[in-house]
């Protein structure tokens, strides 16, 4: 398995000890100053405590990068402030711990970025990489995933539901995820926090088994209030327990410790649309 510069290499039971019983959160803007989560380590720390409270024991924290906060997101600044957001947590008996990653903009230059350590993969693993997509036109990014995935990163794609210019294009999606590519749908997708039409294709991908994981996206605390505990609930009422757990602990447990995720469902997979 490879390893991050800044850490051993994992094991779930040395990090999260009951990780089958509390959830993991792969994508979570809760570092301070960095993007446009909290503006103060004040606020990352209240936004850690809902999402411990939420039941969260693991966070990768994932600022934006490339884009329009490039400059500010640097992979060794992410490192430093993940560092000082643990020592704050741990200062305040707060029983969550952060990982570093980043939320990276679509960009032909991320697999050069990723070999200069310039940007981030999830949990600093060297294995996933989150990659954001255009929200207002589409981009066939199957080259770029190509030459990431022969470098040995899979792509996990950030909240597909709400990027309709993707969803206009499903049998590029299908490619996409027949060729490695992951999905993960935001938590409050499938509570409704961004409407009908974003729920109804959330609830689509989860249950046609396109997406390996659920994540809270959560910028601030009010966001963490709907996040995986509810949404965790309610595909459980729907498709099962082992479902949710696997979408909201050990498919990210799985990209934690570097490993290629699980896909659900994968031999019953159809278009969306």
């Amino acid at each position: 398995m490879q390893r991050g510069p800044d850490h051993p290499e994992l094991d779930a039971n040395d990090m999260l000890p009951d990780y089958a019983c509390r959830f993991v959160d792969v994508h979570c803007h809760c570092l301070p100053g960095l993007d446009d989560g909290p503006t103060s380590m004040v606020e990352a720390v209240a936004l850690c405590e809902t999402l411990a409270a939420d039941n969260v024991g693991l966070v990768v924290a994932t600022p934006h990068q490339l884009g329009r906060f490039e400059s500010s997101t640097p992979a060794g600044e992410v490192r430093r402030t993940v560092e000082r957001l643990n020592r704050a947590l741990a200062e305040r008996g707060v029983n969550l711990r952060v990982l570093p990653g980043g939320e990276v903009r679509l960009d032909e230059r991320i697999a050069e970025l990723l070999a200069r350590d310039e940007i981030l993969t999830l949990a600093d693993m060297k294995r996933h990489v989150l990659v954001e997509l255009p929200d207002e036109i589409f981009i066939d990014a199957g080259p770029l995933f190509r030459e990431l995935r022969s470098q040995g990163v899979e792509v996990v794609i950030a909240h597909p539901e709400r990027n309709l210019p993707l969803l206009r294009q499903p049998q590029i999606l299908r490619r996409w995820l027949d060729r490695g590519a992951s999905l993960q749908v935001t938590a409050g997708s499938l509570t409704g926090c961004f409407g009908r039409d974003v729920k109804q294709v959330a609830w689509e991908l989860v249950a046609r088994g396109w997406t390996v994981c659920v994540a809270s996206d959560a910028h601030d605390r009010a966001d963490g209030q709907s996040g995986l505990g509810m949404a965790s609930e309610m595909i459980a009422t729907r498709l099962g327990t082992e479902v949710a757990r696997l979408l909201c602990a050990e498919n990210p447990v799985r990209i934690v410790k570097g490993e290629r995720p699980l896909s659900l469902l994968s031999r019953n997979r159809q278009e969306v649309g």
